[in-house]
């Protein structure tokens, strides 16, 4: 913190009102008695560029962004981590003392931390993945794993030629599955993934057949609302081992705050409890 400055952060996106974000961090700034504030703000595209610039002179010191800017913020940001550049797009961005803007991205990070807490057995290389889903969230899933050291990761979408796109550009691990097939391809993982909407709530429900889930997979859902998804539910009944979404959310934010608030925080039971209240 500089002089007597208190340090602001916040989340951008459109709309916002729905983000856990600002829950997550006020608890952990009043968990340790930091001083700062974290603030929502909905911001339209065309606006984004404008907002960015600004905020630093205004006390800022960084910000996590979401739908739909992840992409856009690419090419604002001075400064791009190879993680973030081989993702395509940032969620995390900081505000340096010289006026640059640094982007990164830490979902792949939060994915990972997740797992490895809800599942301290899981090992990457016990055998293929298959994951649902080639969006934005499946870019960072996939960049995470390829360097956990997964063998190969079976991917279906519900659109092939995003499905392909994604293969063509991460590599040989990566193997296509039609849509219409995806069921099939979980008779040999040992890793699930669902990294689409299907099963929020509000959203359809994720109607891939689940009877090839083989018992002591691992089972994880980046939907977190609901908590327990049909895909997770099922999965337990398989004699899974299940991981919620929540836990993504809360551990891609450890190392924004971090660098934001000059504390690391701790992924507990009273930091899931403050976002489910």
């Amino acid at each position: 913190m500089s002089g007597n400055r208190i340090p602001l952060a916040g989340v951008i996106g459109h709309p916002i009102a729905h983000s856990k974000s600002p829950q997550l961090h006020r608890h952990w700034l009043k968990t340790y008695g930091l001083p700062g504030f974290y603030i929502p703000m909905d911001v339209v595209p065309e606006n984004l560029r404008e907002v960015l610039t600004t905020l630093p002179k205004a006390g800022f010191v960084g910000v996590n962004i979401t739908v739909p800017h992840k992409e856009a913020v690419m090419d604002i940001a001075d400064m791009i981590t190879d993680r973030a550049t081989l993702i395509g797009a940032a969620n995390t961005l900081i505000f340096r003392k010289d006026g640059k803007i640094h982007a990164d991205n830490t979902d792949g990070y939060g994915f990972l931390e997740n797992l490895k807490q809800g599942a301290p057995d899981w090992n990457p290389k016990a055998g293929p993945v298959a994951m649902l889903g080639a969006g934005g969230a499946a870019r960072a899933v996939v960049a995470s794993l390829l360097e956990a050291g997964v063998p190969e990761i079976l991917v279906s979408n519900r659109t092939r030629p995003r499905a392909d796109a994604l293969a063509a550009e991460f590599g040989r691990r990566l193997t296509v599955i039609d849509w219409v097939q995806a069921g099939n391809m979980l008779e040999e993982a040992m890793t699930v993934v669902n990294t689409t909407s299907l099963g929020m709530i509000g959203k359809p429900e994720l109607r891939v057949p689940l009877d090839g889930l083989q018992k002591g997979a691992v089972v994880t859902d980046l939907v977190y609302a609901p908590l327990e998804t049909r895909l997770l539910r099922e999965a337990k009944a398989a004699g899974c081992h299940t991981v919620d979404g929540l836990g993504m959310l809360i551990h891609q934010a450890v190392p924004a705050f971090e660098r934001w608030f000059g504390k690391r925080p701790m992924v507990d039971a009273a930091t899931r409890a403050a976002i489910l209240r």
